[in-house]
């Protein structure tokens, strides 16, 4: 028997056991609701983040369930359909987001899920169905494969703020508030078009850096419309000019790290220092628990070093698929040629490619 063949026999086995049921969770009113009583429900699982998804890059949210219609919700895992002539159709849970929790409690119910998403990824020809975890479950039985993994860092905020300053590196961290304190740099917050523009061109000079486009601006008036105050955007400016800025997201007692910006010619006055400490600051002050610095690839050191200098704690992340046997991944060579080309084009053209490649990434 062929591996294909064992896999479906597999997931036809498991929708007997445990039928699925397929719901727009930006239509039904349960999808809400269950997410905000679920223990393990990020701002990644709520109708804002999937309906900024929507309207920036037209994917197609869906939620798997056990639940029968007109029950409470009682399980969940949640997906966007991407299509794409350029990069393939897929099952993305979920894109742009660094992790998405499958809300399930039972694993005969993931199990039947899993199932579920394998038969429609055939029937359907869906290219893979990808699944970003934040904690281990049991993706492997359901003919899942590993196939990234990135360094995760969270800052634990139980603390008193006396003692979460202490656990910071001293000699970069600590000296960094300080230095930045000292300049008397000017600080704002909000989520105004004119905080949004000044984050947004500080993200585009920062990615130009980094040799890779920003994502549409419009991706993040988006996020403001739909995600409300659950969106925060921090500006340190000196004598008037914006020098870093930051966009975090927070849900229950989470505070997220999103995306940030910075002028390299102002580095050495610790403005992002500046931003994140107020941050935590600020999430102190409404009850966070605990602040995520986000993924990283494990190989970049520096990005590492700079979220360990927090006192954050490091784990693992790893991004399962379930492949159909024609998937391809873009591969090294492909990024190191994009990364060439994009560090030779103006933030004009490089804002443009942003706006068009963005949708075929997720």
């Amino acid at each position: 028997m062929h591996r294909g063949d064992k896999l479906q026999e597999r997931a036809e086995a498991k929708n007997l056991v445990t039928p699925a049921h397929r719901i727009d969770p930006l239509a039904d009113p349960r999808w809400v609701e269950f997410v905000e009583r679920h223990p393990r429900a990020s701002v990644f699982h709520t109708p804002g983040w999937l309906e900024a998804l929507r309207r920036t890059y037209g994917y197609e949210a869906v939620a798997y369930t056990t639940t029968p219609p007109g029950i409470e919700l009682t399980n969940g895992v949640v997906l966007c359909r991407v299509y794409s002539r350029i990069t393939g159709r897929r099952m993305v849970s979920l894109p742009f987001s660094d992790h998405c929790e499958p809300l399930v409690n039972r694993s005969e119910d993931l199990e039947g899920l899993l199932g579920s998403l394998e038969t429609d990824c055939r029937r359907e020809g869906w290219k893979y169905v990808e699944m970003r975890p934040r904690t281990t479950c049991a993706l492997s039985p359901g003919g899942m494969e590993p196939v990234q993994y990135f360094y995760f860092h969270t800052v634990d905020l139980s603390l008193e703020l006396e003692g979460i300053f202490r656990r910071f590196h001293k000699d970069s961290t600590q000296r960094k508030i300080r230095r930045a304190e000292r300049e008397g740099l000017t600080y704002e917050e909000g989520r105004s078009e004119a905080l949004l523009e000044k984050f947004y061109r500080l993200l585009v000079r920062t990615r130009q850096r980094h040799q890779w486009p920003p994502q549409p601006r419009d991706w993040f008036r988006n996020l403001v419309d739909c995600l409300g105050d659950k969106v925060k955007i921090r500006v340190a400016s000196k004598d008037g000019r914006p020098i870093a800025s930051i966009l975090t997201l927070s849900f229950k007692d989470v505070l997220v790290f999103k995306y940030g910006g910075s002028d390299e010619r102002f580095h050495n006055l610790g403005a992002v220092h500046l931003l994140l400490w107020n941050a935590i600051q600020d999430g102190k002050s409404n009850g966070v628990r605990e602040f995520e610095l986000g993924r990283s690839d494990s190989d970049n050191l520096g990005l590492v070093t700079f979220k360990e200098r927090w006192g954050a704690t490091r784990s693992q992340l790893t991004y399962w698929r379930y492949q159909t046997p024609t998937s391809t991944a873009l591969s090294g060579w492909g990024i190191k040629l994009a990364r060439n080309f994009f560090a030779h084009i103006p933030d004009r053209l490089l804002i443009a490619v942003g706006k068009m490649v963005y949708r075929h990434l997720g």
